[in-house]
C-alpha cells in the first residue's frame, strides 16, 4: 500500500527502536512505583508549602544548636544534619517548626536500584546511557510523527479530539489512547532527551561558586534570624538545601541553595553578601527530571506510568495495524493492461480490502479477468470494459495516502474506449464529511467523456453488510456479472420472500411505456418511501430492484415498460388479485429527511415513485418542493391525483413540471438552472435535495448544482453530498 512520508517516519521509527521502547516502558513502569512509595513515608509536615526561613531556621537552631545542613528533598520532607542532645551525629527527618525527629533514611530498595541503573544505561555506563538518549529522541521523533498523522486524519487541529469511528480494536486505541498519552509522552520523550544531553555536557549546567567580599562584611545592625528579609521572603518550598554557618563569627554565614540560584546570607545583618545565578540549563535539567520520574507528585508519577504502559499497547497496535495492511496485498492472475475489470481501492487501515477482495474473487470465478490495484496506480486499461471504485475517506473528507494521486492521475491517463463505472463509498456518519471522497470521485468521473455510470454511486455506513448487499444487487442486475451474497461478505445466502397482492395496474401502455402498480400486504409497518422492493421475475437469482412509494399504506411502483424487460415485462402482466413473492430492501440512505427544514425533490419519468409517497408520507408538512421531467403532458396523468392531494394538504408547496416532448422542449435539469437562488437557500439553511431517476438526468443535475454551488456558495456538492444534503437513488 501507498504509504506517506508521516506514516513511513512513524513506522520506520518504531520499527527500529521498539525493542528499547518496550525495555524502557516496562522499566519506566516500575520507577514510577518509586516516588509513590517515598510518598507514603511518614515524614512530610502539614502546611508545608506556607513555612519560611524565619520559622524554621530558628526553631531548628534552637533544638540542635550543632545544626550544620538541612536539605528538601523532592517529597517536601526536611532532614537535618547536626549533634543530638546525646553528642550524636544525626541524619534525619524532622518537622521543620518543631525539631521533632520523624524518622531516619530508609535502605534503598534493592528492586529500584537495579531497575534504574538498567533505565538509565542498560549496566553500560557512559555508552548505555548514550543509546538511551537516542531512544528517548527517536520516541520524541515518534509522537511528533503520530501528531501529524492524527492533524492529517482529523483534517487540521481544530478537529484534533473529534470522534473517530471504530474500524478495528488495535486501529481505533492506537488513536483514542494515543491522543490521551500524547502529552505525557511527548514530556517522557523531550525530558529524557535533555536530560541524556545535559548527562554528556551538551548544555551549559556548571554552577559558579559563590564568592563573598570579607572586608566588606558588616556586624551591625544586628537582626535575629527572624526578623532577616530573605528568610522571611524565603519558603521551604523553594529550598533545596541550607548550610549552617560553623561559628557565631561574621565572616561564617548561611550559605541557601534555591531552585534557580545560590545566595550567602550574613548570619548577624541579613544582608546578602553574594549571589550566584544558575544557567538555564540547570533550571531545565531539574525540571525535565521531575517531569520524567513523577518524583514531586504522585498524580504525576500515576500518569507516568500509565503513559509508560500506553506505549506498551502501542507497539502491539501499531505492529497489529501494519501486518493487517500487508495482509491486504493482493497477488493479481491477470496483468491490468489485459483485464476486462479493474477494481480500485481507496484505504487508510485497510478496511475496504476484504470486500474488494470478495468482489475479486468472485469476479475471478466467473471466468472475468479481474484486476485490483490502489487509486493511487491508475492508468491506461485498454481493455477494460468495468471499473470499479470502492473508497473509504480518510479522516474528514480527505482522500485515503493510498488515492491522494488519482485525481491527477485521471486527468493525465484518459481511457480510449467507454467503460461502464461504479463508486462505493465507505465512511461512518459518525464523520460530518460522510464519503465526501466517493462522492467527489463519482462527480469527476462523470465529467469524463470515456466514463459511463452503470449505476448511481452508492454508500456503505460502518461496514454495513446489507448497504454493501443492495450496491451488489445493484451493480450484478446492471453488468449481468452476479456477485452472490457469499459468506466471505458476512451477508445471508438466501432471502426470505414475502407475499403482496396486486390491488391495482394501470398498465394502459401510454406512449412512453410508463405505469403504475399497486401491492399491498399483511404488514406494511417497516416499510417506507424510498425503500427498494425487489422482485425474481423467472424465479431465479435474476433479481430486479424497483423504488417504493408508500401511499395509502400500499406500496405503489412506478415502471416504465421496456421491450423483452424481464422485470417490467413481468409486472405489466400483473393483474389485480394477483400474489407474488418479493422482498424489502431497506434504503435508509434514502428515506424523506423528516428533521429537514426544506426538501427538494427532483425526477424524471418513473423516478417520481418514491416522491409520491414522500408526500403523502409528509404529515409534519415539511415544505416540500417537486421537480419532474416527462416526455409528454399526459405521462403526468398517473400521478396527478396524489400530487393534487398533496397541494390541497399543505404537504407539496410546489410543483414544477418540465416536457421534454412538448412545448418549450425542456428538462428538469432546466428548471433548476432557473431557480439558482433558491437552490442555494435550500442547501444554507441545511435543507436537503433529493434525486431519483435515470443516471442521466442525475448526471445533468448535477452538473447544474455544481456550477450554482460554487458559484454562489465557494463549495462544491460533495461537500453537501457528504453532509447527507443532497441525496442521491438514480439509475
Amino acid at each position: 500500500m501507498t504509504i506517506s512520508i508521516w506514516r513511513y517516519s512513524h513506522l520506520a521509527l518504531a520499527v527500529s527502536s521498539f525493542l528499547l521502547l518496550t525495555l524502557l516502558s516496562i522499566t519506566g513502569i516500575i520507577l514510577a512505583f518509586e516516588p509513590i512509595s517515598q510518598k507514603t513515608q511518614p515524614f512530610g509536615v502539614n502546611g508545608f508549602s506556607q513555612i519560611t526561613l524565619a520559622k524554621s531556621l530558628p526553631a531548628l537552631r534552637k533544638a540542635y544548636p550543632d545544626i550544620s545542613e538541612l536539605t528538601v528533598d523532592a517529597n517536601q520532607f526536611v532532614k537535618i544534619k547536626a549533634t543530638d542532645t546525646n553528642g550524636k551525629n544525626l541524619d534525619a527527618f524532622v518537622d521543620p517548626l518543631s525539631g521533632k525527629v520523624l524518622g531516619t533514611t530508609p535502605k534503598e530498595n534493592d528492586l529500584f536500584e537495579t531497575v534504574r541503573s538498567l533505565h538509565r544505561s542498560l549496566f553500560l555506563h557512559e555508552v548505555g546511557r548514550a543509546i538511551i538518549g537516542v531512544t528517548a529522541f527517536l520516541l520524541m521523533l515518534i509522537t511528533t510523527s503520530g501528531i501529524a498523522l492524527i492533524i492529517q486524519r482529523q483534517r487540521g487541529i481544530r478537529h484534533f479530539f473529534k470522534r473517530i469511528v471504530r474500524d478495528s480494536f488495535a486501529q481505533y486505541y492506537h488513536v483514542v489512547l494515543g491522543r490521551l498519552s500524547l502529552i505525557p509522552i511527548l514530556i517522557i520523550a523531550i525530558s529524557g532527551t535533555y536530560l541524556s544531553l545535559a548527562r554528556f555536557d551538551i548544555f551549559d549546567i556548571k554552577k559558579n561558586s559563590i564568592k563573598v567580599d570579607f572586608d566588606n562584611i558588616k556586624s551591625t545592625p544586628v537582626r535575629k534570624a527572624t526578623e532577616i528579609s530573605v528568610f522571611k521572603n524565603t519558603k521551604l518550598s523553594e529550598v533545596e538545601s541550607v548550610e549552617f554557618p560553623f561559628s557565631e563569627d561574621v565572616e561564617d554565614y548561611y550559605t541557601i541553595k534555591l531552585k534557580d540560584r545560590e545566595i550567602a546570607v550574613n548570619q548577624i545583618t541579613g544582608d546578602i553578601l553574594s549571589e550566584v545565578v544558575y544557567p538555564k540549563a540547570v533550571v531545565y535539567s531539574n525540571l525535565s527530571l521531575d517531569l520524567h520520574t513523577g518524583r514531586t507528585s504522585i498524580v504525576w508519577a500515576l500518569v507516568l506510568a500509565v503513559a509508560a504502559a500506553n506505549i506498551l499497547f502501542f507497539i502491539y497496535s501499531g505492529f497489529a495495524i501494519t501486518l493487517k495492511r500487508r495482509a491486504n496485498r493482493v497477488d493479481n492472475k491477470f496483468k491490468a493492461n489485459e483485464s476486462n475489470v479493474i477494481i480500485l481501492i481507496g484505504s487508510e487501515n485497510g478496511s475496504t480490502y476484504r470486500f474488494a477482495k470478495a468482489v475479486h474473487q468472485q469476479l475471478l470465478k466467473q471466468g472475468q479477468r479481474s484486476f485490483i490495484t490502489e487509486l493511487n496506480n491508475y492508468t491506461i486499461f485498454p481493455k477494460a470494459e468495468h471499473l470499479i471504485i470502492i473508497t473509504a475517506t480518510y479522516g474528514l473528507g480527505n482522500a485515503p495516502t493510498n488515492a491522494a494521486k488519482f485525481f491527477n492521475l485521471l486527468k493525465k491517463y484518459p481511457q480510449g474506449q467507454n467503460i461502464n463505472y461504479s463508486v462505493l463509498g465507505f465512511g461512518s456518519h459518525a464523520y460530518p464529511d460522510f464519503c465526501q471522497f466517493a462522492f467527489e470521485i463519482n462527480n469527476f468521473l462523470s465529467q469524463q467523456t470515456w466514463a459511463k455510470p452503470l449505476i448511481d454511486v452508492h454508500t456503505v455506513n460502518d461496514r454495513s453488510p446489507q448497504e454493501f448487499e443492495l450496491w451488489a444487487e445493484a451493480w450484478s442486475q446492471q453488468s449481468g456479472l452476479i456477485i452472490e451474497a457469499s459468506a466471505d461478505l458476512k451477508m445471508p445466502q438466501k432471502h426470505k420472500l414475502k407475499s403482496f397482492t396486486v390491488s391495482s395496474n394501470t398498465a394502459t401502455g401510454t406512449e412512453d411505456g410508463a405505469f403504475s402498480v399497486r401491492l399491498k400486504t399483511k404488514r406494511l409497518q417497516k416499510v417506507t418511501s424510498g425503500d427498494l422492493l425487489a422482485i425474481y421475475p423467472a424465479n431465479d437469482n435474476r433479481e430486479r430492484l424497483y423504488s417504493i412509494g408508500v401511499i395509502d399504506n400500499e406500496i405503489q411502483l412506478s415502471v416504465r415498460l421496456h421491450e423483452h424487460g424481464l422485470g417490467s415485462g413481468f409486472l405489466h402482466r400483473l393483474t389485480v388479485g394477483q400474489k407474488m413473492q418479493a422482498r424489502i430492501v431497506y434504503n435508509k440512505h434514502f428515506h424523506f429527511p423528516a428533521k429537514s427544514p426544506e426538501v427538494v425533490m427532483i425526477s424524471n419519468g418513473t423516478g417520481i415513485a418514491p416522491f409520491l409517497g414522500m408526500i403523502n408520507q409528509n404529515k409534519a408538512n415539511v415544505p416540500c418542493h417537486l421537480y419532474c421531467g416527462f416526455r409528454h403532458s399526459h405521462s403526468v396523468d398517473n400521478y396527478k391525483a396524489v400530487l393534487n392531494q398533496g397541494k390541497a394538504a399543505g404537504k407539496l408547496q410546489h410543483l414544477r413540471v418540465a416536457l421534454s416532448r412538448e412545448g418549450n422542449k425542456q428538462y428538469v435539469s432546466d428548471l433548476i438552472a432557473r431557480d439558482p437562488d433558491f437552490m442555494v437557500n435550500v442547501l444554507s439553511t441545511k435543507g436537503t435535495i433529493m434525486i431519483c431517476g435515470s443516471l442521466a438526468m442525475q448526471r445533468d443535475v448535477m452538473d447544474v448544482l455544481e456550477g450554482i454551488c460554487k458559484t454562489k456558495t465557494g463549495k462544491g456538492i460533495s461537500y453537501y453530498q457528504s453532509h447527507n444534503q443532497i441525496l442521491t437513488d438514480c439509475y
